[in-house]
């Protein structure tokens, strides 16, 4: 044990002084946030439309683009997509094709076109952005799934059984423009844009199959639509003002809607159909705050779907503080200030459910004003945690912040990310790919586990505490039969499991409770050979646990730390951990690469640049104040 802990002490003081190096002059940390190819290809998508005079830039990313095709020509979302995405390599080749960098005649371009071909053409796409941007842009109609949602739903008041505002608030930012676009029947094209006509298959339905569940939905907006008064054309009109309103009402500051560049490049093209000149001021300052996305690494440019720079910034604070980095140090001093400057102190959307509430919590990005969600305002909180108890200022800005997430807790007990009570299963009925975690924002095992783990640690709330007992209730039931639970916004049952384990333990569970043992066992079970731990994208879309036959930095550190919390004493199975954890910070190959977020099952995964760091750096601390003190 004596070399594992001095190995840890080592890797402690080397990672703390590399992310002090790391620290911007205001106080942040700003790694990438990387998402595959797919906002990559909207961009050049969108900027050739709009004609944009940024060429540098769509070079740039149509290199990046092509760098990731594999040798069978398609594209995938993660590297053990054995098969590729159909989705993602038709983004792919429309975008290589409207740069004007690649040419149909290209050795890569004919590959991907044969493989979209034997995969049934744009006919078989699955994801809903992907549709709409081909609708959009004249490639194909556009889905039933989006144009028999009529836009009247948006007049729908909160007492009907369907209202706009039951809807997840991700979904609704993207939904928006689609509806507006579909009900125009947009389409716009440029002397540029490819043909692809030769992609649609006429053997293939286009359309989804509209199941029961969906035409009940539908029966009920057409009852809601015949309790309206009114000429059809006066309240179809009053539909679209409303839509256009909706979008313009959260476009942030630097001119993105709702801080995601997915729904900003909906935005504009919906702006378009309702008669927007290209060269409005709306839309040259979306696009210009689409251009401050990108991210170069390693000589390469992509384009991140909303920079993590609030989050990095407060996981990096907290975990350098776990790992004894003194509160007076200059780096956690600057990093808590600029923290507290991006508190939020707007009542938006997410008041809607939890009225009697004053702001106070953070968000995910910078530029993030009206959108915050439950995991960032606990980060925040635990990195400002200890200026909080000598600082009437942090006190402040902790007692808001913490009345925030105490309000934001389910009537089932739960936690949801970013609205209260927003669960209605209804809405999950739409035809639309990933309608299951997109239209609707339950409580979730990590987002219940992780604030369990705040409000326990860093807040002093205990069993005693209604609030914890319902929110253990809500664990304890929400438990999988093997042991492990479901978690949403990470990969996936090893990052859930990490936050209910860490989770029930601060809540005050004993280790020796049956469910905590269930769930470290599961966690042992299914150690890798070398020691760590690793799991497949797959399973967010097969909702069961896919191995993915090699260690990844993050996971490992999750399995380690839920262990730590979970064993009173060091065991060979978390020293062999630790041993992997450490091995894996030198080295640099596709797992320390592989994404560990979770955005959209099937669709949309993250690789956090931040993640090699935090993780492993967080795992590492509470391993030596577990077991090393002595």
């Amino acid at each position: 044990m004596g070399n594992v802990l001095r190995s840890v002490h080592e890797e402690i003081e080397r990672l703390s002084a590399y992310l002090i190096q790391q620290q911007h002059q205001d106080g942040s940390w700003r790694f990438c946030f990387e998402n595959g190819i797919v906002i990559d290809a909207y961009v050049i998508i969108l900027f050739r439309v709009l004609n944009v005079p940024d060429e540098d830039l769509i070079r740039r990313l149509h290199d990046r683009i092509l760098d990731e095709q594999r040798p069978n020509g398609f594209w995938s979302l993660y590297p053990d997509e054995k098969e590729g995405n159909l989705s993602s390599t038709v983004e792919a080749y429309y975008a290589l094709l409207y740069s004007g960098y690649s040419k149909t005649t290209d050795e890569p371009i004919q590959r991907a076109k044969r493989y979209i071909k034997a995969r049934g053409g744009l006919g078989n796409v699955s994801s809903i952005l992907t549709k709409a941007i081909l609708a959009a842009t004249g490639q194909r109609k556009w889905p039933l799934s989006i144009s028999s949602i009529p836009l009247e739903v948006l007049l729908f008041p909160k007492y009907f059984p369907i209202n706009y505002f039951e809807f997840s608030g991700y979904s609704r930012v993207h939904l928006t423009p689609m509806l507006v676009m579909a009900d125009r029947r947009f389409a716009v094209s440029t002397e540029y844009t490819p043909d692809l006509s030769d992609l649609m298959d006429p053997r293939v339905d286009a359309e989804e199959p509209v199941s029961g569940e969906y035409q009940a939905m539908q029966d009920d907006i057409q009852a809601g639509l015949g309790r309206f008064l009114g000429t059809p054309r006066h309240i179809h009109e009053a539909a679209t003002s409303r839509a256009e309103q909706f979008m313009l009402q959260r476009i942030e500051s630097d001119g993105t809607l709702y801080s995601y560049a997915s729904s900003t490049i909906l935005m504009v093209l919906a702006l378009l159909a309702l008669d927007y000149d290209r060269k409005h001021p709306l839309i040259a300052k979306a696009v210009h705050g689409l251009t401050a996305m990108q991210c170069k690494v390693d000589g390469r440019t992509t384009m991140q779907n909303s920079p993590s720079t609030v989050w990095d910034t407060a996981l990096i604070t907290y975990v350098l503080q776990e790992a004894r980095t003194a509160q007076d140090h200059m780096a956690i001093q600057r990093a808590s200030d600029y923290l507290v400057s991006m508190q939020q102190d707007t009542k938006a959307d997410w008041s809607i459910h939890n009225p009697d509430t004053e702001p106070g919590a953070w968000g995910f990005s910078e530029s993030n004003t009206l959108n915050p969600d439950v995991d960032d305002t606990t980060a925040a909180l635990r990195a400002i945690h200890t200026r909080s108890t000598s600082s009437t200022v942090y006190r402040a800005s902790w007692n808001r912040g913490l009345n925030w997430v105490l309000s934001m807790q389910n009537q089932d007990g739960g936690w949801p990310a970013f609205e209260k009570n927003t669960n209605k299963k209804m809405l999950t009925w739409l035809a639309i790919d990933g309608a299951k975690s997109a239209a609707i924002d339950p409580s979730e095992a990590d987002l219940t586990g992780r604030t369990l783990e705040f409000l326990g640690n860093f807040a002093g709330l205990d069993s005693k505490h209604a609030l914890i007992q319902r929110g253990t209730k809500w664990l304890l039931e929400h438990q999988e039969k093997d042991g492990s639970w479901y978690g949403r916004w990470g990969v996936c049952y090893i990052y859930g499991t990490w936050a209910a384990l860490t989770g029930l333990k601060a809540a005050g569970l004993s280790s020796s409770h049956e469910t905590l043992k269930k769930g470290a066992e599961w966690l042992l079970r299914i150690q890798n050979a070398d020691g760590g731990w690793g799991e497949s994208c797959q399973s967010d879309r097969l909702l069961r646990y896919v191995p993915l036959g090699e260690s990844t930095p993050s996971q490992t550190a999750w399995a380690l730390d839920a262990l730590i919390a979970c064993e009173p004493k060091p065991t060979s199975a978390v020293d062999q951990g630790i041993l992997r954890l450490i091995a894996s910070l030198h080295e640099n190959d596709w797992k320390t690469s592989y994404p560990t977020g979770a955005g959209l099952p099937g669709n949309f995964y993250s690789h956090y640049h931040s993640y090699r760091y935090i993780w492993p750096l967080l795992a590492l601390s509470h391993y030596k104040s577990s077991y090393g003190e002595e």
